[in-house]
C-alpha cells in the first residue's frame, strides 16, 4: 500500500504540500495540485480520512439541518448546498428537525458529534438564544430563512413581509377587493411575516381585513385544500386567494376546481416560493419567487470562505429580495 511519503517523492513536493492538496487548501497552485493528484492516482494512494481530520483538525464535512426531507423547497436547498460544497471537495451530512425544538436540538448535537467543520441550519423551533450560544462557542454556523438579532453576518434571509405584500398588492392591482388568505403556521416567523405583508397591502388599499377571510394552514398541500373549503363556506364572496406557499396553493387549486371554480376567471390564486412544480400546474401558478437556491448557494460559499479559506466567486449577500412571477392564475376583474 502506497504511503504519503511515496506520493511526496513521486510528485517532487514536500509532505506539507501533499497534505494541503488532500485537505483542499486553496493556497496550492493548480500545477502543483495536478502533480500531487497524478502521483496519488499512479500509486493508487488512498488517504486515511480519520488521520487527515486528526492532522488538520478538519473533517471536510458540513452539517445541514432542514425542517423536512421531502418537498420541492427543501429538495432545492439540499441539492444546491451539496452541489456547491461537493465541487470544492467537501461532503454534506443532512438531518431533519421536523420543526420541533427537542428534535432540532438533538439533530444539531448529532451534527456536532460528527465533528462537522460548519453547520448550515434551517432551524425554526430552537430559540435565538440557543443559536447565539452556538455561534459564541466558536462553531461556524449559518442560518437560512431566519433573521437572528446580532447575527446578521450569519443569516441568509428573504424579505418575507415584502413578499406577502407583493402577492396581495398584485391581486389588488388586478381589481380584486375580496381577497382571502391561507397562511402557514403562525408560530413560524416566515409565515407571520408573509401575513403581515398581506395585511399591509390591504390596509394601504383601504380594504378591511376580515378574520373569516383567513385560514391558518401548515404549509402542506392538504391544508390548502382544507383552507379552500373553509373559505368557500365562511368567505364566499372571495374572488382572489393568496397562499403562503406553493404547496398550499396547489391544494387550494384542486379544491377550487372540484368545487366548480374556473381559474382565473372566477377565482385568482397566488402562491409563494416559485418551486419547480409551480410552472407545471394548470393553469401555471402565479407566485412570489423565494430564492432558496440562492440562499443555499450563499450559505455554502460563506462556509467555504470562512472555514476553508476558499474565496467565494461572487460577493456574499445576506438579504434577498422577493419578486412577482406573473403566470396564469391571476385574472383581472
Amino acid at each position: 500500500m502506497a504511503t504519503i511519503y511515496q506520493v511526496s517523492e513521486a510528485a517532487g513536493v514536500s509532505l506539507a504540500t501533499v497534505s494541503r492538496v488532500m485537505n483542499g487548501n486553496a493556497k496550492v497552485s493548480e500545477r502543483t495540485r495536478k502533480k500531487v493528484e497524478d502521483a496519488m492516482a499512479s500509486l493508487g494512494y488512498q488517504p486515511n480520512a480519520i488521520a487527515q481530520s486528526l492532522a488538520s483538525n478538519r473533517t471536510n464535512s458540513v452539517g445541514l439541518l432542514v425542517s423536512e426531507l421531502h418537498g420541492s423547497y427543501f429538495g432545492d436547498l439540499m441539492s444546491t448546498v451539496e452541489n456547491v460544497l461537493k465541487q470544492n471537495g467537501k461532503h454534506v451530512i443532512i438531518t431533519a428537525g421536523h420543526v420541533d425544538e427537542k428534535r432540532e436540538h438533538e439533530a444539531i448535537e448529532f451534527l456536532k458529534s460528527r465533528r462537522c467543520d460548519a453547520l448550515i441550519l434551517h432551524a425554526e423551533a430552537v430559540s435565538d438564544d440557543y443559536l447565539k450560544k452556538l455561534v459564541d462557542s466558536k462553531i461556524h454556523v449559518v442560518v437560512i430563512n431566519r433573521k437572528v438579532d446580532e447575527l446578521d453576518e450569519n443569516c441568509f434571509v428573504v424579505d418575507n413581509e415584502q413578499g406577502g405584500y407583493l402577492a396581495t398588492k398584485a391581486a389588488i392591482d388586478a381589481g380584486h377587493k375580496h381577497i382571502a388568505y391561507i397562511s402557514g403556521p403562525l408560530f413560524k416567523k416566515d409565515a407571520s411575516d408573509r401575513l403581515s405583508g398581506h395585511k399591509k397591502a390591504l390596509e394601504e388599499a383601504g380594504i378591511p381585513f376580515a378574520k373569516t377571510s383567513m385560514f391558518e394552514g401548515d404549509f402542506h398541500e392538504s391544508s390548502g385544500q382544507e383552507g379552500m373549503l373553509y373559505l368557500q363556506e365562511n368567505y364566499p364572496e372571495l374572488t382572489a386567494l393568496v397562499c403562503a406557499n406553493d404547496e398550499m396553493a396547489s391544494g387550494a387549486m384542486t379544491a377550487a376546481r372540484e368545487a366548480g371554480f374556473d381559474i382565473p376567471d372566477q377565482l385568482s390564486i397566488i402562491g409563494f416560493d416559485n418551486v419547480l412544480f409551480s410552472r407545471y400546474l394548470y393553469p401555471k401558478l402565479t407566485t412570489i419567487n423565494n430564492p432558496i437556491n440562492a440562499m443555499g448557494e450563499m450559505a455554502a460559499f460563506w462556509v467555504l470562505e470562512h472555514v476553508y479559506d476558499i474565496k467565494s466567486p461572487i460577493p456574499i449577500e445576506h438579504l434577498f429580495v422577493p419578486e412577482m412571477i406573473d403566470r396564469d392564475t391571476l385574472g383581472n376583474l
